[in-house]
């Protein structure tokens, strides 16, 4: 099928950085949601909703046909949702919540077609390890301001803090970083659409991580 025009309905740069590692031409189109969990609303059906939302605001906004990538990413820690930290005293709780210890991130990834409104979304686990920083190391994290924009309160590919203990760690690097691409990319040749690049390698190559599971991710 032709290349559809391709709404990136997400202004994270990190997002950007990765969906580009595609080849795909694809213009971004920010949304604004409430990103306030309902009362009693489980993580999946959180992120899902979110993720729905946002593709759904993205197609009231844009006048052309187009096929819209959203997605919403958290972090879930005994069953309680982890959300961007308000200021610097509550990502500091929340890095010291994670320390040591192993939590979930979920991100959920919608397909919106804005010419026939099929609507898909698929939501990805990934287990995340994390190892036992010190308190300095945390509160020279903190103050870099880094985890404010981050669900959990941290960027697994941080260069300087380093919060996860990777050899510990098997499944979708980039879903943590809020983009999962190989399960993109396995809904997109669905449709008919596949990477002009290598995408496994790219991949690999921007975070440096040897990913183990990309084969199983892609054949479904």
């Amino acid at each position: 099928m032709a290349m559809p025009t391709l709404i990136l309905a997400s202004a994270s740069p990190r997002r950007k950085q990765l969906l580009a590692l595609t080849g795909w031409d694809f213009e971004v189109h920010p949304v604004t949601a409430n990103e306030t969990p309902l009362a009693d609303e489980p993580p999946e059906t959180f992120v899902r909703r979110m993720s729905e939302t946002k593709a759904q605001l993205a197609a009231a906004q844009l006048a052309v046909t187009a096929l819209i990538i959203a997605s919403d990413t958290t972090v879930v820690l005994d069953g309680q949702i982890l959300n961007k930290p308000a200021d610097a005293a509550e990502a500091a709780e929340m890095l010291t919540r994670l320390r040591a210890r192993t939590h979930e991130v979920l991100t959920a990834i919608t397909l919106l077609n804005t010419a026939t409104q099929k609507q898909h979304t698929e939501v990805v686990v990934s287990r995340v390890p994390m190892r036992n920083y010190s308190d300095a190391q945390l509160t020279t994290y903190v103050v870099t301001g880094d985890p404010l924009d981050k669900a959990g309160a941290y960027a697994i590919q941080h260069p300087n803090f380093q919060p996860v203990e990777r050899e510990r760690f098997v499944d979708c690097f980039a879903n943590v970083m809020g983009l999962p691409l190989c399960h993109l990319l396995r809904q997109l040749r669905q449709m008919g659409i596949d990477s002009v690049t290598d995408l496994p390698t790219a991949c690999q190559k921007f975070i440096a991580y040897q990913c183990s599971v990309y084969p199983s991710i892609l054949n479904g």
